[in-house]
């Protein structure tokens, strides 16, 4: 589950309401400060996995896991305060899977004037995937649309695949506006999963709706 929360906004049941329902394995929030993180101790029990920055500049983030990681990394790639969580997610049966988790910051005229620092992101990201043999997942609010030119280009240097292809947009953002609703939040996977579902939850009282997507892991000869 992939949820931007809004930092300002405090529905924190709301979120946690739906992680009982959905029992995801990885939950990932975004613009999530110190006061979501003390309000998301809650699902500790849960999700005894956990990587904590929290940030009150709209790009803290946080990671709670049902499986061991491995290899955190907990980096700023680009623009310092937008950070990035990069790490193996170890399923039961031993199986590592590379994941990355971001946010980049998105063109502004408060903020970035280009859309640079967000694309030199995204596609740093693409070519460390580039190649790579394991399975992978990328996952987060890109900030950028499923059929902009760096989103094209992130999947074919990356070639990872774009499960909403052929299955509709899931927009998520903005999810205040229901004529003006773009497709922000984002899951990319290798070629070792396929897709079980994909949902647009329901509104926690941020701009964004959470995302929730499942995947079964397949071997790849």
């Amino acid at each position: 589950m992939n949820s931007n929360v809004l930092m300002p906004n405090h529905s924190a049941e709301k979120l946690i309401r739906l992680i009982e329902e959905h029992q995801p394995d990885v939950v990932v929030t975004l613009e999530s400060d110190i006061w979501w993180q003390q309000a998301l101790e809650k699902i500790h029990s849960s999700y005894p996995y956990r990587v904590n920055r929290p940030l009150d500049n709209l790009y803290g983030m946080h990671l709670y896991s049902k499986y061991a990681l491995e290899d955190v990394q907990l980096v700023d790639l680009v623009e310092e305060g937008v950070p990035s969580i990069h790490c193996y997610l170890l399923l039961q049966d031993k199986l590592k899977i590379k994941c990355h988790f971001l946010h980049p910051a998105p063109p502004s005229p408060t903020e970035n004037k280009l859309a640079t620092p967000r694309d030199r992101e995204l596609l740093l990201i693409a070519k460390q995937v580039q190649g790579r043999l394991g399975p992978t997942i990328v996952t987060g609010d890109l900030n950028d649309v499923a059929w902009s030119p760096t989103t094209r280009a992130f999947r074919q240097i990356s070639g990872l695949q774009d499960p909403r292809i052929g299955r509709g947009m899931y927009n998520t953002f903005h999810a205040k506006y229901a004529f003006l609703r773009w497709p922000l939040d984002h899951i990319f996977h290798s070629e070792h999963f396929h897709l079980v579902q994909l949902q647009r939850l329901p509104s926690i009282d941020s701009d964004h709706f959470p995302l929730m997507s499942e995947l079964a892991f397949h071997q790849v000869n």
